[in-house]
């Protein structure tokens, strides 16, 4: 035996000695010795150590806590819920009290106690609800803050009411910590009426508030024949320190996490203000985003729907359960050329919601799935995917007790990709093929200094264009009419078709674009005196080539790389002067087939031309894809 270390004697007297921290619970340090040193009968739970780690059980937000206590509220059959930020103090040293009130069914005596111990549930392993397992009210309140005071009420005028409270609870020296007897209240107190009666801080206008009641004796009224409070005091853990980002974002959350409910006539107010449901799908008529000024398309495209797709309950099982998946497209077309704003913030078309899991009509997790949205891309932000099971998959989803987002096996994704891959591919095709579309028209009116510039040297080149010169009105007038059908062949977005005509008019080389998979990447036309350069965007040419010189003039040069502060540099305009002289060389193509196809009428040279283009086009394809 290596002689550094010394064997024990078991006839040694040893003790281990437990060694916490400061802070420590000191009832819990009783109840330890008491076990340690006298042999007494050791508890299942330290109940003093216990109630202050549930502190730490972790809720991502103060948000995501809140909503145990509406799950509860909705699992009690509420028609109203209010949700409430009570700040007091000064700035910087802000006080914040939460409260939720609801009109459900509340809670008898005997309920309520079973209610306010850990794992006490009236609904446990009831996987058709929200709520499952007894310690979400519990855990959410003390997250937030050392105490926790309920009230609930079967009846008028007989409120009873129970309090958790860490620091009286660490403080028992019991092995067995009970619950007390409910206490019966004729009334609220008053720290708790103020809340429901008076103004909150936020919203600052009075006039947005609609008050529960506006004096105590009205608020018995409006409690009604019975409902739950929640109190949590003295808040100590909140994500934000002020009333006013706390309700803002309890609203913007809410408001889509209880969509479902709210929709059909839920109603929950935040602060006295009324929230109404948010569709990340934009398909439900009833939500929020059919009210945005400017919008005339107030729906979504449902693409496809698979109400069955039959999906283990957990690993390696026999039993399945059904998950109903919606594929929605959102009206691009209508949409995408709304201002900034109204897609941003009204719309909030970009905030990743592609993904939305819904379990029993309550959302538990929105944001991007990879395995069944594609890669994050910017065609993702058109497309949306609802999830809808119950709660005999919470296994295979990885739903948290908290309900705090999801964690799918592999074999449940698998399942779902496997169904709706395709039109998931389709949808993404389609946006980026429309997008692409619209940054070619768009970056049109941006190189129109190359079709000027190309026009001015034309009267510079060697061999003049055979351009049309009429001499009699009649000839000028057919040629006026035919530059007006081709004005509106050409016509840009916005463009009138007199607009179109002027531009035409004016312009010798003319940049249009097209989508089409069996095109090269370009195409030429000489009409009445104007080359028309055609530039076809499903080509690996305006993906590769084109269309990023484009964007990075769009964007001033952004992406081009770094230079140093005493450079005289303008990375927009390199740029731009890149994207012009791509499209003069393809002008300058375009001019000489035009050229030598036109001298001596010969067909045979002109089909010479088009074979060139078309296998050029196929050798660049190759290329540029096998990059």
């Amino acid at each position: 035996m290596n002689e550094q270390y010394e064997a024990i004697d078991p006839e040694d007297d040893f003790a281990f000695e437990p060694k916490w921290g400061g802070h420590a619970p000191r009832g819990g340090k009783a109840v330890l010795n008491r076990v340690l040193k006298e042999g007494t009968r050791v508890p299942l739970f330290l109940g003093q150590t216990f109630i202050n780690s549930l502190r730490d059980v972790g809720y991502n937000t103060t948000t995501s806590a809140l909503c145990e206590h509406v799950d509860n509220s909705i699992q009690g059959g509420a028609t109203e819920i209010r949700v409430y930020f009570h700040q007091t103090g000064r700035p910087g040293a802000y006080s914040i009290d939460a409260l939720v009130f609801d009109n459900g069914r509340g809670m008898e005596p005997h309920v309520l106690q079973v209610a306010m111990s850990f794992g006490g549930s009236m609904y446990y392993d009831n996987r058709e609800g929200i709520g499952r397992f007894g310690v979400g009210m519990k855990t959410a309140a003390l997250s937030m803050s050392p105490a926790v005071e309920v009230y609930s009420w079967t009846e008028p005028g007989a409120i009873y009411t129970m309090t958790l409270d860490v620091k009286d609870i660490s403080s028992k020296m019991s092995n067995l910590l009970e619950l007390p007897e409910p206490q019966l209240l004729d009334a609220l107190p008053s720290s708790v009426a103020r809340i429901l009666t008076k103004p909150m801080v936020f919203p600052r206008s009075h006039a947005e508030q609609d008050l529960l009641a506006d004096d105590e004796d009205e608020l018995l009224d409006r409690m009604g024949r019975s409902g739950t409070i929640i109190h949590i005091p003295d808040c100590d853990r909140v994500t934000y320190k002020k009333a006013q980002t706390l309700a803002e974002d309890a609203i913007r959350e809410m408001s889509r996490i209880y969509r479902v409910q709210l929709s059909q006539g839920l109603r929950l107010y935040v602060n006295n203000r009324r929230v109404y449901a948010f569709d990340p799908t934009y398909w439900d008529l009833n939500a929020r985003h059919t009210h945005v000024e400017g919008i005339k398309e107030k729906r979504s495209r449902l693409i496809k729907s698979w109400p069955e797709i039959q999906v283990p309950v957990s690993e390696n099982s026999d039993s399945t359960a059904p998950v109903a998946v919606r594929l929605y497209m959102l009206p691009i077309e209508e949409w995408y050329d709304l201002p900034r704003k109204t897609l941003k913030n009204d719309l909030h078309v970009f905030d990743g919601h592609t993904v939305s899991f819904m379990r029993n009509d309550r959302e538990v997790f929105s944001g991007t799935v990879r395995e069944l949205a594609g890669a994050g891309h910017g065609d993702n932000d058109w497309l949306r995917i609802q999830v809808d099971f119950g709660g005999e998959l919470d296994e295979a989803f990885g739903v948290a007790m908290n309900k705090q987002g999801v964690r799918p096996k592999k074999y449940a994704l698998d399942c779902i990709r496997e169904h709706i891959r395709e039109e998931v591919t389709r949808v993404r095709n389609r946006t980026a093929q429309f997008r692409k579309e619209r940054r070619a028209v768009d970056s049109g009116t941006k190189v129109s200094d190359a079709e000027r510039r190309a026009g001015e040297a034309d009267a510079l080149q060697a061999k003049p264009l055979p351009s049309p010169s009429p001499t009699t009105k009649e000839e000028a007038a057919a040629l006026e009419a035919n530059l007006r059908g081709l004005a509106v062949s050409l016509k840009r977005k916005d463009e009138t078709n007199e607009e179109a005509f002027e531009r035409i008019k004016n312009s010798k080389f003319i940049t249009t674009f097209r989508h089409d998979e069996y095109w090269p990447f370009y195409h030429v036309d000489y009409q009445f005196g104007k080359v028309v350069l055609t530039i076809n965007t499903a080509h690996p040419f305006f993906s590769k080539l084109y269309d990023p010189i484009a964007q990075l003039t769009a964007n001033g040069g952004a992406d081009l790389g770094s230079h140093s502060d005493t450079d005289e540099y303008d990375a927009g305009a390199d740029t731009s002067e890149i994207l012009v002289a791509l499209q003069m060389l393809l002008f300058s193509l375009g001019r000489a087939q035009s050229q030598m196809s036109l001298e001596g009428d010969n067909p045979e040279r002109a089909k010479l031309f088009e074979d060139l283009r078309r296998e050029w086009s196929e050798t660049l394809k190759t290329q540029l894809t096998a990059l």
